[in-house]
């Protein structure tokens, strides 16, 4: 479904310029590796270039960090991109949605990373009514 592609070295790659505009950017999944450079500012390939400039920009960045369990420095890695403006948002199934497969949680999941966007996607939901 992707319109584009670009390879993770071409750092002078269009996603990567504060003229092209986006309602934000989801990294998914995020490891702690990328978690650690985009808290550094380790702008050494497109990935992290790209969502370095969500920062700088100040649009939305959702970083979906899949590692488990933490330590004190993966927690620290993530305060930084937290205060730097990132969202950290660990795919977690909400279960209280009671999916009835796997297919039903990552698509919860994504609606949910979608959703912290902003965007509208009109996808139904099955999500918790009180």
């Amino acid at each position: 479904m992707a319109a584009y592609h670009h390879s993770n070295t071409f750092i002078g790659a269009s996603i990567a310029s504060g003229s092209y505009g986006t309602a934000g950017m989801i990294v998914a999944p995020c490891s702690i590796r990328t978690l650690s450079a985009i808290a550094s500012s380790a702008t050494d390939n497109l990935l992290v270039r790209a969502a370095d400039l969500q920062l700088k920009e100040r649009r939305r960045l959702v970083l979906m960090v899949r590692e488990t369990p933490l330590h004190l420095g993966h927690l620290r890695a993530m305060t930084a991109v937290t205060e730097s403006g990132a969202i950290v948002a660990p795919p977690v199934p909400a279960f209280y949605a009671r999916p009835a497969t796997l297919a039903e949680a990552v698509d919860q999941m994504a609606r949910r990373a979608i959703g912290l966007l902003d965007v509208e996607v009109g996808i139904s939901s099955r999500e918790w009514e009180g």
